[in-house]
């Protein structure tokens, strides 16, 4: 009879079923990621991008922005600048008007009969009107008459000894000058005083220091 309780016999060498295999015991340390980390890293992703392009937009916002704020300078510019050569030429109507009316003293104009009085009173009508449109369109005339010396508005003709009056200061105006909007037109032609007292508040010079160098003569 067959013994039924017998064991079965195991082969030599066989392996046993409960022993793990290497690439099993490999395969278990490899592990997948999870369908969270995956959205998270997802989403990390697109926030990186997301204020990438928000960068971007901000850059290219601001370089629109100067150059639209450049563009209106560079107009507003054309528009008072664009006239300096022509206001320059007519600086020299202004001048002749002005250089017309001085001939004439206070006592020639006293004397004068009525129709030279109304012809000099419509010289200075034009003469007024020429300002008035030079104005508008930016120019302005100045006088220095008085004020310090300033060789960024000024150009110096002559000194003029005259004790009474401030040294570098103008003393006299030989022709006056003109401005377009925040620039030079045309420099004022002046005299300059010299061996009054020093200007307040100036700090004192060594012999010619800060003295303004004539540049042409009267």
């Amino acid at each position: 009879m067959t013994d039924n309780n017998a064991r079965p016999s195991v082969a030599t060498g066989a392996e046993p079923e409960n022993e793990a295999r290497p690439e099993a015991t490999a395969a278990s340390h490899t592990r997948t990621p999870s369908e969270e980390e995956r959205i998270a890293a997802l989403v990390q992703t697109l926030t990186k991008e997301s204020a990438d392009y928000k960068d971007r937009l901000l850059r290219a916002h601001a370089e629109m922005d100067n150059l639209r704020k450049r563009t209106d300078r560079e107009i507003a510019d054309s528009r008072i600048y664009g006239i300096q050569n022509f206001a320059r030429d007519i600086l020299a109507v202004a001048d002749n008007m002005d250089r017309a009316l001085g001939a004439l003293d206070a006592e020639l104009r006293q004397n004068a009969d009525a129709a030279t009085k109304a012809l000099l009173d419509g010289v200075e009508l034009t003469e007024r009107e020429l300002l008035k449109v030079l104005e508008k369109h930016g120019v302005k005339k100045f006088d220095p008459l008085g004020e310090k010396f300033d060789p960024n508005l000024h150009q110096a003709m002559f000194e003029v000894p005259d004790p009474s009056r401030p040294a570098g200061t103008v003393a006299q105006v030989m022709q006056p000058g003109y401005m377009i909007g925040e620039r030079m037109l045309r420099p004022a032609l002046v005299g300059v005083a010299k061996g009054g007292p020093k200007l307040s508040g100036e700090q004192p010079a060594n012999d010619n220091a800060g003295t303004p160098q004539p540049q042409g003569s009267a």
